[in-house]
């Protein structure tokens, strides 16, 4: 059984069990629409309500992302953004006092250098990463510079994992364990994956730390639903079509953080339980 260590995501889930709701994690890509436009958004977010927030890296090969995220990472890529944006974008959101978490694929890191990153994500005030094409079996050196430099590590459980797997996946956690609610790409559905509360389920013999369940919730109704069975549920897609509509609309001055904190009100509610699981 795997123990929570102090960790300020760890905390967040805590504060959020403490008022009988699931904690609200969103994800925006740093340099959409600008990089200052993304940090405005993201503030706006934790504003709003979002107990944690994941920092998407731009990179030019996003397996996992469906085509909402991957346009506008195509946009921050072509405006020019870089690893010390992302840095700066953590930088600027964690000053707001809400925990930040990068989610990055691993090339981006591996290139920078796995203990420099780690250092200077630190050093921004970040508090450890997501990494979806990471395995636990090849990530030695990230969790040797993630217990260096105190930061929490997330790896992604699949529907498909089968228990020895979910046990290797949540030994290696620290912060929280990140549960897919289906096979597939990023991207909002009309209904969350069956599968989520089954895998969640899964997961809890093998780790005390909070699981939460991400890919598909794209509004308040939603989010209740998953709230009844995690203790956190995570929202990218729909975040990143409010932004990019707001970009392409003609009057888009200043929409962007307003719909994103919109959407952040509607799912904040949603989280809330009436009765506990």
């Amino acid at each position: 059984m795997v123990r929570p260590v102090n960790s300020p995501v760890t905390t967040a889930f805590g504060k959020a069990n403490a008022d009988n709701r699931a904690a609200l994690v969103g994800y925006l890509p740093a340099g959409f629409p600008t990089v200052p436009g993304a940090i405005e958004a993201a503030r706006a977010m934790a504003a709003a309500g979002t107990d944690i927030i994941e920092i998407g890296l731009p990179y030019s090969d996003p397996l996992m992302d469906g085509p909402v995220i991957a346009e506008a990472v195509h946009r921050a890529l072509t405006a020019g953004t870089r690893v010390a944006d992302v840095l700066r974008t953590v930088e600027a959101v964690a000053a707001a006092g809400v925990p930040v978490l990068v989610m990055t694929y691993w090339n981006p890191v591996d290139r920078y250098g796995v203990r420099a990153f780690a250092r200077d994500l630190a050093r921004a005030g970040g508090a450890g990463l997501i990494t979806p094409d990471l395995s636990p079996e090849e990530a030695a050196p990230w969790l040797a510079a993630s217990d260096e430099y105190g930061l929490d590590r997330v790896f992604l459980a699949a529907p498909s994992s089968v228990g020895e797997r979910i046990a290797t996946i949540a030994t290696a956690c620290r912060g929280f364990v990140y549960a897919a609610s289906l096979m597939g790409i990023t991207g909002t559905r009309e209904a969350v994956g069956g599968q989520a509360s089954g895998l969640v389920q899964r997961i809890r013999p093998h780790t005390d730390l909070p699981v939460a369940v991400g890919l598909g919730v794209s509004n308040g109704a939603q989010a209740a639903q998953v709230a009844a069975f995690a203790d956190g549920v995570i929202v990218g897609s729909a975040f990143v079509r409010r932004l990019l509509d707001a970009a392409d609309a003609t009057d888009a001055a200043g929409a962007g953080p307003d719909a994103v904190a919109e959407l952040t009100a509607e799912l904040a509610a949603g989280v809330r339980r009436t009765v506990r699981p």
